[in-house]
């Protein structure tokens, strides 16, 4: 089991079963990238594997900021997934880190090829637990339509699940329909929801997990 308390204190995030999926979503500037590397990191901290799939940043910016936030990072305890369309087609590593490069994030084929590379050179590395981060899935839903990106997720799902890893994806809840956001949340075995709290700062909650949805509370 996964415990993600740490990270954000919520009870239903004490015992995350492996394999298991989770949606970020909230609005732009909310912190959900961040949220989801400083999961990452908390894993690596602790010597689990880490997959993080970018639409936005590229490897050696990923690999020096999470080198930021786990300076005892070891060789092959990272793999990124380069989605951006600029780094070229070569692979390869980046400082002690896998790297796959992917022509578009509408690319799926690619990115799914990308995170099942990056995920079987961590279990050879001997890393049986792991995270994997996707930032975002709305840039993804500006290249295909929600559906593709569903069955993305979905296919995913088994592979994470196989591997006994968790998968953490943001979403930009203000960029899209009511109706592409709850055709995506159905592929995710859990949301972590965050708004602008009233007074200023930022609330979360938790749905999905462990029973009812938690309450709202300050993160």
């Amino acid at each position: 089991m996964y415990d993600l308390s740490s990270v954000l204190d919520f009870d239903a995030l004490r015992d995350v079963r492996p394999g298991s999926n989770i949606l970020v979503s909230g609005p732009a500037m909310s912190g959900k990238e961040r949220l989801a590397y400083d999961i990452l990191a908390d894993g690596a901290r602790n010597g689990d594997g880490a997959v993080v799939v970018s639409t936005s940043d590229g490897a050696a910016t990923i690999v020096s900021d999470f080198r930021e936030l786990v300076p005892e990072l070891e060789e092959s305890q990272l793999g990124v997934v380069d989605c951006r369309g600029e780094g070229g087609s070569d692979n390869g590593s980046v400082d002690g880190a896998y790297v796959h490069q992917v022509s578009s994030p509408g690319d799926l084929t690619g990115i799914g090829i990308g995170i099942t590379k990056a995920l079987e050179g961590l279990h050879n590395s001997g890393r049986e637990q792991g995270r994997l981060a996707l930032v975002s899935l709305s840039t993804m839903l500006t290249y295909t339509d929600k559906k593709t990106v569903f069955k993305f997720c979905h296919v995913l799902s088994s592979r994470l699940d196989s591997a006994g890893y968790i998968g953490v994806f943001t979403i930009d809840s203000g960029a899209h329909d009511e109706q592409t956001l709850q055709v995506i949340k159905q592929a995710f075995d859990g949301l972590i929801e965050i708004r602008d709290a009233d007074g200023g700062g930022r609330e979360g909650r938790v749905l999905g997990l462990a029973g009812e949805p938690t309450p709202w509370q300050d993160i």
